[in-house]
């Protein structure tokens, strides 16, 4: 593949998908929804993914990359020239023991790139933080900011192993540089899991706080007390969010490394930029 050809970026407007164009910078030609959200000098091709002019946009494209949930894989596919090779963005959601829309559209996207024939890579991202205006690290940090402890299930011991912004971006900049044999599918993670209860600790060093009391609590009463973070000054905790903090989620990084030639940040190292360059919060 020629390293220098145009990219075509699907979701250009998102925070990975602005995250990347910055780093592509002439070569991206980015495929938005709505040019009202589109800031950049680069002239944007309109299209809908569930919609129109998505295969006027990709009419001439060679590599395509989707920022954009793996649902819309197959009108991606049949809009692009049969030619193009494929980066999409997946998720490890698609591993949870708690199937959601999410993670069930994640498994169908995935099941029809690898039957298409086609030739790129899927990327299963897990937690990502750092991009601009994320919401994981900076709404955690928020939630230690007024929360004179932190309850978690089972203490937090479920492991986690977030990856920063810059290295999803590095695995994506990677992958449309390999002529993939055909449609495959790779897992993008930090270099090291850890128990969330570390990630929340983590965190609050990295923002400058001290260090939270973690109390462990049974998944049921914090099942029960999610609603209550509806309340205005606190950020939204989800019951599917508490179920998944039960989980691990701890992958082995061998074959991004081995396929993608990369070693991701520490998560010291990731939290040090995210808070580096985060406003400062009252």
């Amino acid at each position: 593949m020629q390293t220098h050809s145009p990219v075509h970026v699907i979701g250009a407007s998102g925070r990975s998908g602005q995250a990347l164009c910055a780093a592509l910078g002439t070569r991206v030609i980015p495929v938005i929804r709505n040019p009202a959200r589109w800031t950049s000098a680069v002239p944007p091709r309109i299209a809908d993914l569930e919609g129109t002019g998505l295969t006027t946009a990709l009419h001439d494209a060679s590599v395509v990359v989707s920022c954009a949930h793996a649902r819309h894989i197959p009108a991606i596919l049949a809009a692009a020239p049969h030619t193009a090779r494929f980066v999409f963005f997946g998720s490890t959601r698609k591993f949870t023991r708690w199937p959601d829309a999410h993670g069930n559209g994640v498994l169908a996207g995935e099941a029809a790139f690898l039957a298409s024939g086609r030739q790129g890579v899927l990327l299963h991202p897990t937690m990502i933080y750092g991009a601009e205006g994320e919401d994981n690290v900076q709404r955690l940090a928020a939630l230690l900011r007024r929360l004179p402890l932190v309850p978690l299930p089972g203490g937090g011991r479920a492991l986690v192993q977030p990856v920063h912004q810059s290295d999803l971006t590095r695995a994506v900049l990677a992958a449309i540089r390999i002529e993939w044999p055909g449609a495959e599918s790779l897992v993008i993670a930090g270099p090291t899991a850890l128990p969330y209860a570390g990630f929340v600790r983590a965190v609050a060093r990295a923002a400058g706080l001290r260090p939270p009391r973690i109390v462990g609590v049974p998944r049921a009463l914090l099942l029960l007390a999610a609603p209550l973070t509806r309340l205005p000054g606190l950020p939204r905790i989800r019951g599917e969010e508490i179920r998944r903090l039960m989980e691990d989620k701890a992958f082995d990084i061998g074959p991004m490394q081995q396929k993608l030639g990369f070693t991701p940040l520490s998560l010291d190292q990731g939290l040090a930029l995210t808070f580096a360059k985060a406003p400062s919060c009252p």
